[in-house]
């Protein structure tokens, strides 16, 4: 006999708390929407005319093909013809001792002094090598084009990311012997 009681309690509240809830202002929510539907007007823009089409001839039937990678080749050579400077090492040369190492470890440590010249002593690993203006050293065919008491000038040949030759020049510090 419990069961049939225990069901009714429940349908009896569920009953109960639903009549609770009431409307809550949902009908005037609804008056309220159905007014602004009623005064609100759709407005459409209308849609300008269509532009007449004009052709146009292509003219560019004897040019190059804008994705032709010959283009690329074209323009290339081009811009190595205006800015070729005629500056270019040269490969047919004997080398120089002093080319086999980076210009970073060669050392100046002295100068011998001659009538009217001037030969830089240069520290490469134990060895030490005599230079004068005019000798090659370093990797980027640099060479020697002033020596002061206190270092040497070098001026390379290097190639920038166009592949252009062009000039750097850089310098070799006396370094001072370390007691």
């Amino acid at each position: 006999m419990m069961r049939p009681n225990s069901r009714s309690t429940g349908v009896l509240l569920a009953t109960l708390a639903l009549a609770g809830c009431g409307d809550n202002g949902l009908t005037e929510v609804r008056q309220w929407m159905d007014g602004v539907k009623k005064e609100t007007r759709v407005i459409v823009p209308k849609i300008s005319e269509p532009k007449i089409y004009v052709p146009v001839a292509y003219t560019g039937k004897d040019q190059i093909e804008p994705f032709n990678p010959n283009k690329l080749l074209i323009a290339l050579a081009k811009i190595r013809a205006e800015s070729d400077n005629g500056l270019k090492p040269d490969m047919n040369r004997r080398r120089e001792a002093l080319e086999a190492f980076p210009l970073d470890t060669l050392k100046m440590v002295g100068i011998i002094e001659r009538p009217n010249m001037k030969n830089a002593l240069i520290q490469v690993d134990k060895s030490i090598y005599q230079a004068k203006i005019g000798n090659y050293l370093g990797q980027n065919f640099g060479m020697i084009t002033k020596i002061t008491d206190s270092e040497v000038e070098v001026k390379e040949i290097v190639q920038d990311a166009a592949g252009d030759w062009t000039e750097r020049m850089t310098k070799l510090e006396l370094q001072e012997a370390k007691k």
